[in-house]
């Protein structure tokens, strides 16, 4: 009996892509630096994206989009401010172990809300394109709405 190639994990099984394997050559957004890991190039992924972000401390990236994909953001570290909207008008924060989800065609900022520690992330989407979109936004200087819940305490 023949095996399938999708089937054949003896040759396509578990892949591992190290820390000193990521990718910075991705395309990048002014204020952070993407790290891919999980790509069709190092690994043969098909619909799946995902890698690493760090923002400096009381840095922000400029606004943009991902297109049609999906996004989900893990914080390993810091505290994220994310800042989304036609003119950036809405506001969370998420610290460490928080997820955070991005849909489609959102535009958005991600701030490092602290002054002394670096944020770090973990990001998965549900492409494989290296879509971004960079926007060209009139920000709003201060959020007009900021969501604070049981999930986004105040800070």
């Amino acid at each position: 009996m023949s095996e399938t190639p999708a089937a054949n994990w003896r040759e396509n099984g578990i892949r591992i892509v190290h820390a000193d394997q990521l990718d910075t050559s991705t395309t990048q957004t002014m204020g952070m630096e993407r790290a891919a890991a999980i790509t069709e190039a190092a690994v043969g992924a098909s619909s799946i994206w995902a890698g690493t972000v760090h923002i400096n401390p009381n840095a922000k990236t400029g606004p943009h989009h991902h297109g049609q994909l999906e996004s989900v953001i893990y914080v390993l570290s810091g505290r994220a401010r994310m800042r989304w909207g036609d003119r950036l008008e809405f506001s969370a924060e998420a610290g460490p172990g928080d997820f955070i989800f991005v849909p489609p065609w959102v535009p958005h900022q991600e701030i490092n809300a602290l002054s002394d520690e670096q944020l770090y992330c973990v990001v998965a989407r549900s492409g494989q394109e290296g879509l971004v979109v960079n926007l060209n936004i009139a920000q709003a200087e201060q959020p007009s709405v900021v969501w604070f819940d049981s999930g986004h305490p105040r800070p």
